[in-house]
C-alpha cells in the first residue's frame, strides 16, 4: 500500500507558503507507518516545535493500473475520505533551504491521519470539506477549486508508479493551514458529515 501525496495543489496555500502555484503535479510519499487511523490521537513528535495541519481530500484506488488514459482516469476509485497530512513545518523549511527531499518533515510516523471511507455520491469536482480545532473552521476546501483534478493526478502519478488496490491519494490541501498544540482536538467534515477526528497529545 503507498500512500501518494499532491502538494501545492490549490492556488490559496501555495500564495500562504510563498510558493510558486506549480505546472505539474508535485508528489510525495509516505510510507505505511505514517498512517493514523481508528481515531487514535497523534503524540506531538519530540523533533519538531511547530506541527501544522493540513486537511486534504483522499482518494482509494480501487484497482491495479499503469500509464492510465484519461478517458478512464475514474474508474480508478470509488471512495473518498479526508486526511490531515501533518507537516513538521520548522524541518520542512531547513529541508527546503537546502534543496532536501521532505520525508522528515511529512512522512513521519503517524503524519497520515485518515477518516472513514465514504461512497462516492456526486461528482467529486464538486466535493466541499472542512476541517475544526477545538470546534473552530479553520480550513474549508472545495475540490472543484484544485489545480490538478483528481483524474489529472492519475493519469500523471501513475506514469511513474503502477497504482494498486488500496493506495491512497491525499489530494492537496487548501489555504488556512496552521499549528496545532497538545490537547488540541481536530474533526474533519465531508458535504457535512464528520468523518474525522483525531486529538493531539
Amino acid at each position: 500500500m503507498k500512500i501518494i501525496c499532491i502538494g501545492r495543489n490549490y492556488v490559496a496555500h501555495a500564495a500562504e507558503l510563498n510558493n510558486e502555484v506549480p505546472d505539474q503535479p508535485v508528489v510525495f510519499m509516505k510510507p505505511a507507518t505514517a498512517l493514523l487511523i481508528n481515531e487514535k490521537p497523534l503524540y506531538y513528535p519530540e523533533f519538531t516545535q511547530d506541527l501544522h495541519y493540513e486537511i486534504e481530500m483522499v482518494v482509494k484506488i480501487s484497482k491495479n493500473g499503469r500509464y492510465v488514459q484519461p478517458e478512464f482516469a475514474s474508474e480508478y476509485y470509488d471512495e473518498v475520505s479526508l486526511g490531515i497530512d501533518f507537516t513538521a513545518r520548522d524541518l520542512q523549511s531547513r529541508c527546503k533551504d537546502k534543496s532536501h527531499p521532505w520525508e522528515i518533515a511529512k512522512a513521519f510516523d503517524n503524519s497520515a491521519a485518515l477518516g472513514e471511507w465514504q461512497p462516492i455520491a456526486k461528482d467529486i469536482q464538486d466535493l466541499r470539506f472542512s476541517l475544526k480545532k477545538n470546534g473552530e473552521t479553520v480550513q474549508e476546501g472545495y475540490t472543484a477549486n484544485m489545480i490538478f483534478p483528481v483524474d489529472d493526478i492519475i493519469v500523471y502519478v501513475s506514469q511513474f508508479f503502477k497504482l494498486q488496490m488500496g493506495d491512497i491519494i491525499y489530494t492537496g490541501t487548501p489555504e488556512g493551514v496552521g499549528p496545532v498544540q497538545i490537547d488540541d482536538f481536530l474533526e474533519g467534515f465531508l458535504e457535512g458529515k464528520k468523518v474525522l477526528h483525531t486529538e493531539i497529545k
